[in-house]
């Protein structure tokens, strides 16, 4: 059996929750709530998002939509700049269990990746560092939450093509930084985090 399953069985009846795009300059956070419902073979592919490629996050994506309980939460720039990255993180992990939760589904462990306890959430939780590698349902989670945030961002790209989002997908590459530096902040820009790009006068 796959020892991320293990892992996973050891703690009981759980949910794993893991984020996406706490670092990027632009864009929203993304959190993911999964709860598998049965082991299929294709789950032995599953791994931290950031050691998959796009393509085979896109069809694990398919495969755990298909035969896990999922739940989203996203949080926007605004917010962000407003409660900083930290706690907007939380905010989205709450809202991910919250959806989950709506759909009916129980569950008596939150393992939530990294060594945070979620604030302002007071059920069972336990904080597994480097979790996306150690457990399935948190590794399933962080597939959801980097495919969920690369799909937004490739929107955006759409309304602002001068930024290249679908390409970085709003992180400070050399591309993105010089296109700040050309355009100005957009709408989708965190603006907390450009105080070393820009002057606070050209937000």
């Amino acid at each position: 059996m796959n020892t991320m399953y293990e892992f996973d069985m050891e703690y009981g009846d759980i949910i794993g929750i893991d984020e996406a795009g706490r670092g990027p300059l632009a864009g929203p956070v993304v959190a993911a709530a999964v709860k598998i419902k049965k082991y299929v073979k294709e789950f032995d592919m599953i791994n931290d998002s950031k050691k998959l490629s796009e393509k085979k996050r896109e069809l694990l994506f398919d495969v755990i939509i298909e035969n896990c309980h999922v739940g989203v939460g996203v949080v926007n720039e605004k917010d962000i700049d407003n409660y900083n990255i930290l706690n907007a993180t939380f905010m989205g992990m709450i809202k991910a269990i919250e959806d989950i939760s709506e759909e009916g589904i129980s569950f008596e462990n939150v393992l939530v990746d990294g060594n945070h306890k979620i604030r302002e959430y007071n059920n069972r939780q336990t904080p597994i560092i480097k979790g996306d590698g150690k457990s399935l349902a948190i590794a399933a989670a962080s597939i959801i939450a980097k495919v969920t945030r690369d799909r937004i961002m490739v929107k955006y790209d759409e309304k602002y093509p001068e930024y290249g989002f679908a390409k970085h997908k709003g992180y400070g590459t050399k591309q993105h930084r010089e296109a700040i530096l050309k355009n100005g902040a957009c709408q989708c820009h965190r603006k907390t985090f450009l105080g070393n790009i820009l002057k606070p006068t050209l937000f």
